[in-house]
């Protein structure tokens, strides 16, 4: 009798010791989320804060990642943030301007000359004070990271003007400031969560979609699509960004462990764009898509009657310093 209430009481001792423990474990294994592969860009980015963060605390902290929206799609995992079921993310701002909506000023079509003036008002004050407004919706935001210029891709015809473009069906995020430039120009903007694209296009439900070269290339889309216009008609940042219900339990000197982890995801981001700019074109027409230019002029005189509903949206004198910025 003696011996089975000892050996009861040695069981619940461990029990309640396993379950103590439990907190570290979760703490020092974070989830990290984003929709692509991870041979992509946001896999490139993944990659590099996993090995940062990994180095600098000696393994104390170590990153699981889970790719291709295997946690849901990016507005879910913007949630996971704020509860605390996802640790880490890389997103688009294609996602945030519904938590932070002053993001959606970086979304405006023709609004970046190139991707150095992009870099330069991203890492400036406009891009840093715009980190700072996370917080104030329960999310961290570490660094920008980058995605390019996006392009348009469909399967009815090239498009080298804006009446090229008219009446085609194409897949947007869920970004108001893209579709009303959309409408403008007379695309039929269908916004779609990126899971349900492949799908939709294999099916025809949509004509194209519109992206980056980085996610053109490592989404494989050129089975999918057979005419590429680069149009450069958005630059698409990213961002880094934490749940607080890890970050504020950092040391100081972790929060900074962190904060360097996602400038080096930052930096992943930024070469691989810069690698898949010099060779996107050339790879996806050895896969058989046939690539043109536009008239780019046209395509920025077609969006000029949107520019008040963003001048009214974000204020004329933030957009015109984005633009003005040397």
């Amino acid at each position: 009798m003696r011996n089975t209430w000892f050996t009861k009481a040695l069981l619940a001792a461990s029990v309640a010791g396993m379950f103590a423990a439990a907190p570290v474990l979760a703490a020092s294994n974070l989830k990290m989320a984003y929709a692509l592969s991870t041979n992509s860009h946001y896999g490139a980015g993944a990659d590099a804060f996993a090995k940062s963060i990994e180095g600098s605390t000696q393994g104390e902290f170590k990153v699981q990642q889970f790719a291709n929206s295997a946690l849901g799609g990016e507005r879910e995992v913007i949630e996971g943030l704020q509860l605390g079921t996802i640790d880490i993310a890389i997103v688009s701002t294609g996602a945030t301007l519904n938590f932070v909506p002053k993001t959606g000023v970086f979304d405006i079509p023709f609004l970046f000359r190139d991707l150095d003036h992009a870099r330069k008002v991203l890492d400036g004050d406009i891009g840093q004070q715009m980190l700072q407004e996370f917080p104030k919706r329960g999310i961290v935001a570490l660094a920008w990271g980058e995605q390019g210029f996006r392009h348009l891709t469909n399967n009815v015809r090239p498009v080298a003007s804006p009446a090229d473009a008219k009446g085609l069906k194409i897949r947007t995020t869920e970004n108001p400031i893209h579709i009303a430039a959309f409408r403008e120009i007379g695309i039929l903007a269908t916004p779609m969560a990126w899971p349900e694209v492949a799908t939709a296009l294999q099916q025809g439900t949509i004509d194209g979609q519109e992206n980056p070269l980085s996610v053109i290339v490592s989404a494989k889309l050129p089975q999918l699509q057979k005419f590429l216009s680069l149009t450069a008609h958005v630059y698409g940042p990213a961002l880094v960004l934490m749940s607080p219900n890890v970050y504020d339990g950092l040391s100081d000197a972790d929060k900074e462990k962190f904060k360097a982890a996602g400038h080096d995801a930052a930096v992943a981001m930024r070469k691989y764009v810069d690698d898949i700019e010099a060779s996107g074109v050339d790879a996806v027409k050895k896969e058989g898509m046939q690539v043109n230019t536009v008239d780019h002029a046209a395509f920025v005189k077609a969006v000029q009657p949107v520019y008040p509903q963003y001048h009214k949206q974000f204020g004329k004198e933030l957009v015109e310093s984005i633009q003005n910025t040397k």
